[in-house]
């Protein structure tokens, strides 16, 4: 067992911390989390294993609230992250790997676009997973966090992952915020949509590049994805269109949008004239548009951002251009 850290250098920045004033300290938190998991059916060797010695983690707690507090517009938060550097090393990722992403596309029906803008954004094609150990981020972020009951049973999710020797605490690694893997899935999430497309008896999203992929892919058809179409394209539109028309909750078919004079950038249409699209225009009138067709309500089920879902799909356009 590897030590943890001694709670004399986290005293100090927890003990003045309402919400841990009400819980009773830390080790009673534990006792009732092994209560609630023993409920579950997890295994008191798993509890032990996962569980024993654990400390809070002053780190996790300093990420947690420390978080930056500023708004970037579209237009920054593109230049930050859909990058020519970015988009080289997804070229680079395509290559060594198409043969997975073909097995991949073949078997859940998503474009490698897609799964490549996704993979790139959460773990920069692997190379950026987070090296918090999953079950102590958990555990702090449940016992003194702004959100304890989501934390908590994603805590519980984790240990259930555990119980099935699917991995071992020392390499359920990630996020400060317990997002693990490549793919930077929640605990709850690998419960629902990882994948063994390897037949290793169990899904490996740390170092499993086909595992991986398909988790993603399996993720975006079990959130709505259709096979065969796109996530959207760059559009201009008309001088005197109105603004109020713009939302990706604003859905009509894309001959209507035609008809209205929005017209591709890239000089087609990438979909069929009764398929439903929106108009998004995420930096408002006179920034850019965007055609938002199914899939990209798809993409927002990864992560419920417009900026993150339009920034996936032209990572991934530009990786395949």
């Amino acid at each position: 067992m590897i030590a943890r850290r001694s709670l004399l250098t986290t005293i100090p920045a927890l003990i003045a911390t309402p919400a841990l004033a009400q819980s009773g300290g830390f080790s009673a938190f534990l006792d009732s989390v092994r209560a609630q998991a023993r409920r579950a059916g997890i295994s008191s060797a798993t509890l032990q294993r996962a569980l024993f010695g654990l400390q809070p983690d002053s780190k996790v707690l300093e990420h947690e609230r420390h978080q930056p507090e500023f708004t970037l517009t579209w237009a920054q938060y593109r230049a930050l992250l859909v990058t020519d550097q970015r988009i080289l090393a997804g070229r680079a990722a395509w290559q060594r790997n198409r043969a997975i992403f073909q097995q991949v596309q073949q078997t859940y029906g998503v474009s490698p676009a897609v799964i490549l803008g996704i993979w790139g954004l959460e773990s920069s094609f692997g190379v950026k997973m987070g090296d918090f150990r999953v079950v102590d981020a958990l555990a702090t972020l449940g016992w003194a966090s702004s959100r304890p009951s989501f934390f908590r049973s994603e805590l519980i999710a984790a240990l259930r992952i555990l119980d099935a020797d699917d991995v071992t605490p020392a390499r359920m690694t990630g996020s400060y915020a317990g997002a693990m893997g490549q793919p930077q899935f929640m605990p709850s999430s690998y419960l629902r949509y990882a994948v063994d497309i390897e037949g290793t008896g169990r899904p490996d999203i740390w170092t499993s590049t086909p595992d991986v992929l398909a988790s993603i892919a399996n993720y975006l058809l079990r959130s709505g994805w259709r096979a065969g179409e796109t996530w959207g394209q760059p559009v201009t539109l008309p001088p005197a269109f109105d603004p109020n028309l713009t939302g990706r909750d604003n859905r009509r078919p894309l001959a209507d949008w035609v008809r209205m004079g929005v017209r591709p950038i890239s000089g087609r249409l990438l979909a069929y004239a009764n398929q439903s699209a929106a108009v998004v225009q995420p930096d408002g009138p006179g920034g850019e548009a965007f055609l938002a067709y199914a899939n990209f309500t798809a993409i927002r089920r990864y992560n419920p951002s417009d900026f993150y879902a339009l920034a996936v799909g032209l990572i991934g356009d530009g990786i395949l251009a």
